[in-house]
């Protein structure tokens, strides 16, 4: 398994299961691709307009008939289902079908769904390859308290990258000060009262008296 960013616009993502898991699944893919949630009954959570709802009885069906409901054009299987075999039916199926497939209790497939942390300028996953799912979900909140202004910081670091191009020479100076901006504990603090604020006090700490003026 290797970290990917996949771009899901106009992808179909295909899930078996209307329960809690299909319907966290959903969530998860609903805002970036087209989403088929099948099942033979669906939570009221299913509400949302940008999935599709087929109601079907899987149970008993066969790769083949649960390859007609997959389609030809589905980017990503999930099974979420509460039977383990009827997931891994699933998961052959969507193989022959060419798409690629996420286990929720069966077989390993080949994709995972990680933890997501998600702000305006940044993502990040989390994954213990499903050995402990505790830990990613213990690290994501621990990030998202540490860290309550990151986005800001990220904003912050990307202004200050194009400034200091006007007035530090050395590449190496100016990956300097953006390393020492992110370790500077106080730095992180000022966001909390904006990030224009923050940005004249860093500039202040860091550029200002000490390079040629930009």
């Amino acid at each position: 398994m290797i970290p990917l960013m996949i771009d899901l616009s106009d992808r179909h993502v295909v899930i078996f299961g209307g329960g809690a898991v299909g319907a966290r699944k959903a969530a998860f893919f609903s805002g970036e691709a087209r989403v088929t949630v099948i099942s033979r009954s669906f939570l009221p959570a299913f509400s949302d307009p940008g999935v599709a709802c087929l109601e079907a009885e899987c149970s008993g069906m066969d790769e083949a008939a649960l390859g007609g409901l997959i389609g030809d054009d589905a980017f990503l299987v999930v099974a979420a289902t509460s039977d383990p075999r009827l997931n891994d039916r699933i998961g052959r199926a969507a193989r022959s079908a060419g798409a690629l497939f996420n286990n929720a209790d069966g077989e390993a497939g080949d994709v995972l769904v990680p933890s997501v942390i998600r702000g305006e300028r940044h993502l990040i996953a989390l994954s213990t390859g499903g050995a402990s799912p505790a830990v990613p979900r213990f690290l994501r909140e621990h990030l998202q308290e540490t860290f309550p202004h990151l986005d800001a910081m990220i904003g912050v670091e990307a202004r200050l990258r194009e400034d200091l191009k006007g007035c530090v020479g050395s590449q190496e100076e100016r990956q300097r000060i953006l390393r020492a901006v992110l370790h500077d504990s106080e730095a992180w603090t000022w966001l909390s009262s904006g990030e224009e604020q923050a940005y004249q006090k860093i500039w202040e700490r860091y550029i200002s008296g000490k390079y040629t003026p930009c």
